[in-house]
């Protein structure tokens, strides 16, 4: 399955950011699209179309992390620390290849495609948010993938 290309439909279809990366990586959490596309209705555009808050795509992505590796009994403090050292690192990768995590910087930015972000440069992508949907999955597998062979699933 070819996740990017899923989020870029999504996107197309007219779901913001957040639900397109979601809803196209819910099977890496063992859950389905319509499990987690409502979740994330109110993260698109910076949150709630503000512009002002983190990238909706990256959003999507932690929601995905966050069901990958969860952190569900309070008690569980590794747990805790293993999840935000995956996200974070989800975070620093996605601001290493544009300079940003909020939304209205990323659309004032307006990174394109590189070398950096190949998922995207393979679709063809040109519209901004589309940019940071695709690439925002491409980071996701990957994290996804070292993480679980760090934990030796």
């Amino acid at each position: 399955m070819d996740r990017c290309a899923l989020a870029y439909q999504y996107h197309k279809e007219g779901w913001n950011c957040a639900q397109s990366v979601a809803g196209a990586c819910a099977d890496l959490a063992g859950r389905t699209p319509e499990e987690v596309l409502p979740l994330l209705a109110g993260f698109g555009g910076g949150i709630g179309g503000s512009h002002e808050e983190v990238c909706g795509a990256l959003s999507g992505g932690v929601l995905i992390l966050s069901l990958c590796f969860p952190f569900d009994k309070p008690e569980d403090q590794a747990a805790k620390r293993n999840i935000y050292r995956i996200t974070k690192e989800y975070r620093r990768r996605f601001h290493e290849i544009f300079g940003h995590t909020r939304c209205g910087d990323l659309l004032r930015a307006r990174p394109g495609v590189t070398e950096k972000n190949p998922a995207a440069a393979r679709l063809g992508v040109a519209s901004h948010c589309d940019n940071m949907v695709v690439t925002a999955v491409e980071l996701l597998e990957a994290l996804v993938r070292e993480a679980r062979r760090e934990d030796g699933e």
